[in-house]
């Protein structure tokens, strides 16, 4: 039995409806899902195995997907879902990093071949993080008659579209989002090392709150300061922090592994005038991106909100300025399908979920003011709630 009901049956057997539908739709006979997130939505699948080739196989008659990991794991596909014993299949451990010239794809190889779609139009996710490129390699040596099509986002695109359960992990995650935002900003002062105030907000991310304890992240908190605050993926060091230091932290709270990213910049001692109104010129143009985001509005719409703001001012971003996002397992909680940005015409609907991070990096500055929102049937809603200020320390 599953050690936890995170969902409960019926909303995986609704998903897995849906993926079965899309097969059909794209005249797919199965779909080998090796996204560890994609997985876990299908399945509820939930370990650290993904360092390990693991799959899911969907096929449009049969009832159950079936779930094909390590032999070790096999208990824990048993312990996370609630799926049969007959729909977990485990390959054995001279499988793994094998010198033997044998590799998972082959055991999956046979199931495909059990399930009678060896000579099928097969999808796969081949931009998939953990899929390789010795996967696709094996997979085409051993069912030489198939046909492998990418599928890379097909499960992709029917999560975009949140449950009433999945929104309501994702506002717990907000919750833990703002301790640790708090946690890390009280820990910032001059003399302190980074990797303290690291430390400080992992502990909030952990300890979640009184109600409830916290995940890991799919992303660890990025934490660029000083001169390298212009690249936003950095995470700490051992310097200790400066006066004169500006400080992004962006960290995400999970719950169930399900996140609510949440990015703010704080500066050690007096911040320059320049810094002071770009973090103005940010809130104002990310509120005004907020106020754009509705049912039915364009994706492209919504950013086209923000880059009129923040061009009355001289500045301008060519990156986009958010995606959907929810359920994640390292090294993404991004969903990689719809992006705020110009030329994406993904129409927004309501139960949508997105990390809108309008950031402004140069050589000389680098400022960040995120928000999770959701959108509901008359606009976006946040589910965090931080002030949106430039913080100092």
């Amino acid at each position: 039995m599953p050690r936890e009901h995170i969902f409960d049956e019926a909303e995986y057997e609704r998903r897995v409806a849906r993926t079965k539908e899309r097969l059909r739709e794209q005249n797919l006979d199965a779909i080998v899902v090796a996204d560890p997130a994609n997985m876990n939505y299908l399945t509820g699948y939930d370990g650290w195995s993904f360092y390990v080739h693991q799959a899911v196989v969907v096929t449009p008659d049969r009832d159950e997907p079936i779930w094909i990991g390590r032999d070790m794991d096999g208990d824990g596909a048993r312990a996370t879902t609630h799926l049969s014993d007959d729909s977990i299949r485990a390959y054995s451990d001279d499988h793994v990093h094998s010198p033997h010239d044998l590799h998972p794809m082959d055991y999956v190889a046979g199931v495909l071949e059990e399930l009678d779609v060896a000579d099928g139009r097969i999808g796969l996710e081949m931009d998939a993080a953990y899929f390789t490129a010795k996967s696709y390699m094996r997979l085409q040596q051993n069912l030489p008659d198939a046909e492998f099509e990418d599928a890379t986002l097909l499960v992709g695109w029917i999560r975009v579209k949140k449950s009433d359960q999945e929104l309501e992990y994702m506002e717990q995650a907000a919750r833990i989002s703002e301790n640790a935002m708090r946690a890390g900003l009280d820990a910032i002062e001059e003399g302190v090392p980074e990797y303290e105030v690291a430390a400080a907000i992992y502990e909030q991310l952990i300890e979640g709150t009184e109600e409830y304890g916290g995940d890991y992240p799919a992303i660890v908190p990025l934490m660029p300061s000083g001169d390298h605050t212009g690249t936003p993926h950095l995470t700490w060091t051992d310097r200790p922090f400066e006066e004169g230091d500006p400080v992004i932290i962006e960290l995400s709270g999970c719950r169930h592994r399900y996140h609510s990213p949440l990015a703010r910049t704080t500066f050690v001692g007096d911040p320059p005038a320049e810094l002071q109104e770009t973090a103005d010129i940010v809130v104002e143009g990310l509120e005004a991106a907020l106020d754009a985001a509705e049912p039915g509005v364009k994706c492209e719409s919504v950013e086209k909100a923000w880059r009129t703001t923040i061009e009355q001012y001289g500045l301008e971003k060519e990156d986009r300025i958010g995606y959907s996002m929810g359920l994640g397992y390292p090294p993404d909680w991004g969903e990689h399908t719809a992006s705020i940005r110009p030329g994406d015409e993904t129409v927004l609907e309501e139960d949508m979920t997105f990390h809108m991070i309008p950031g402004i990096w140069t050589d000389e500055i680098g400022m960040e003011i995120s928000e999770t929102f959701h959108v509901t049937s008359t606009g976006a809603e946040t589910l965090a709630e931080f002030p949106r200020e430039l913080f100092t320390a």
